[in-house]
């Protein structure tokens, strides 16, 4: 049968695009003929050879989805028996400036099952607004009502959030200690669900899984949520169960007293308290536990720049950990596979400084490489695209299964999302793994949090919280416009395999920038609307 008349124009047209896309790429007129010279050399031996460390860092991504599985069956549901006579419990609320969530926090935490005359809870405060006034007012009511609430309040803020944690151990009357952000909500029953793992004398923290009030706000906080349930579902998941070293995560979770002081206390010599304590006191051979059946829900960033904020602080402090921490775990008497596995998990934040000068030489090699041949260029690429795109891939999109057996399918929508907000924090956080390996110091910048649930909109009046972002994401609209040349130049030079990878670049730094100025500008123009509300009041 003929093709009817109406298809045939169409048809000649789409044949002959693909004729000349396909004698463009696998083109090797130049093959052979171009000599590569120092210079070339000089840029594709640091390029590939960055690109080989990153691929490390991706394969160790698939090592962990296949521990997580091997070691499937030693997932922790139950302690191995109970208290035959429950401990006295201490719960640690560290705020600062905290004006939007601290009434939902003390009433959630308030409503924990556990009998009152063993239960202490300490807001640590070191609030520098008026939360002080509200939150010690709010404190008193409830002590009115009868409830073990200890309001302590700081105006130094030494230490920040590590140093009201060790200073609230002076007064703590419990054995044990929870720790709740002021973005999560306790279930009920957490406590009687969590504390009976202590009946083992060798367990130091319990550490509960994340869960999120407002996961479908935005694309951004569901991207925020597909990152973290990785971590939570996969990392936390194959490392406990493996026997592996695990940090306790700052909030959610409960820790042995006597555990805090052993290994040192609270320091805060890093921005991650969390995860040096975690490896000293687990160097001493206290024993950590995962228990993922128990889900503590918490409030995600909104807008981009508040999700950069918590970023920077996360990959400076983890890497000031590594810096730290790595001598001592080298010379512990661990087995060697715990302390591999150690540095993988201290390290991985050195990817992105490393991806900022991979970045920059991806034009100069594309211009090398187009005299390279299009089989030579495969036969370097596809290795270092499995070890990097697939494992990404494979990995948080195996914890959406795992996590949402019913609806993890629609985790592949979001899919290019997350790779997109990777490649919008690199900037951000290459600045924070310089500093920390320079050792420079820098302030405890608190996430804000507007008690958002759900899709709601956030609170007008929290403007006062937010940060500037300065000179970020011009930066950042810079490194897009940079990749948007480079995918003209892939279509000049019948180069189309990259343009998929060039358009999350480009998508990634261009959401990062735009978006951060978009909220700023809508922030800004809030502001005057309120002084000219306030103003024509009072006149």
């Amino acid at each position: 049968m003929l093709p009817h008349p109406s298809f045939g124009f169409p048809a000649l047209l789409a044949t002959s695009a693909l004729t000349k896309i396909s004698r463009g790429m696998f083109d090797d007129t130049f093959a052979g003929i171009h000599q590569l010279a120092w210079f070339d050399w000089a840029i594709l031996i640091p390029y590939f050879g960055m690109l080989a460390i990153l691929s490390v860092y991706g394969l160790h991504r698939f090592d962990t989805i296949y521990t997580y599985f091997k070691h499937r069956k030693n997932v922790t549901i139950e302690p191995a028996r109970l208290f035959d006579a429950l401990p006295k419990v201490t719960i640690q609320l560290p705020l600062y400036n905290e004006r939007y969530v601290l009434e939902r926090l003390i009433d959630e935490v308030c409503k924990i099952e556990y009998p009152r005359e063993l239960l202490q809870i300490q807001v640590l405060d070191d609030s520098t607004d008026d939360t002080h006034e509200f939150a010690q007012a709010f404190c008193e009511r409830y002590r009115n009502l009868g409830y073990p609430v200890d309001y302590l309040h700081r105006t130094n803020r030494e230490g920040y959030k590590a140093g009201a944690l060790q200073e609230g151990l002076k007064s703590a009357t419990g054995e044990f200690v929870a720790v709740f952000d002021a973005d999560f909500i306790p279930p009920t029953d957490f406590l009687m669900r969590t504390i009976h793992h202590f009946s083992d004398p060798k367990v130091g923290v319990v550490q509960t899984r994340w869960g999120y009030l407002n996961k479908d706000f935005n694309a951004l906080t569901e991207v925020q949520a597909m990152l973290l349930d990785g971590h939570f579902v996969l990392e936390h998941g194959a490392r406990s169960r493996a026997g592996y070293f695990f940090n306790f995560n700052g909030t959610a979770g409960i820790l042995r007293k006597s555990m805090i002081a052993d290994a040192g206390g609270w320091q805060h010599d890093t921005l991650t308290e969390d995860s040096d304590l975690s490896y000293r006191a687990q160097v001493k051979g206290w024993k950590f536990v995962y228990v993922p059946g128990v889900e503590c829900p918490s409030e995600l960033p909104v807008e981009m720049y508040g999700f950069q904020v918590q970023q920077f602080r996360w990959s400076k402090g983890l890497t000031q950990c590594a810096k730290k921490l790595l001598p001592m775990l080298f010379r512990a008497d661990v087995p060697r596979r715990v302390k591999a596995e150690a540095f993988m998990h201290l390290t991985p934040n050195i990817s992105y400084p490393m991806m900022v000068v991979v970045s920059a030489l991806m034009l100069p090699v594309m211009i090398v490489r187009f005299y390279m041949g299009m089989w030579q260029m495969v036969l370097l690429d596809f290795p270092l695209i499995v070890a990097s795109f697939w494992s990404i891939s494979a990995f948080y999109i195996l914890s959406q299964r795992e996590l949402h057996p019913k609806d993890w399918k629609r985790s592949f929508l979001y899919l290019p999302l997350l790779m997109m907000v990777g490649v919008g924090l690199t900037l951000n956080n290459t600045r924070g793994v310089i500093e920390a390996l320079w050792g420079v110091e820098s302030s405890f910048v608190r996430t804000p949090k507007f008690a958002i649930e759900g899709n709601k909109p956030q609170k007008q009046s929290a403007t006062k919280y937010k940060r500037k972002s300065g000179l970020l994401p011009y930066f950042e609209l810079l490194c897009g416009t940079y990749f948007l040349y480079m995918m003209w130049f892939a279509v000049e030079t019948y180069n189309y395999l990259t343009l998929p990878f060039l358009a999350l670049f480009v998508g990634g730094y261009y959401w990062a920038g735009f978006a951060t100025l978009w909220h700023e500008y809508k922030d800004m123009a809030r502001f005057h609307q309120q002084h000219k509300v306030e103003f024509e009041t009072v006149r």
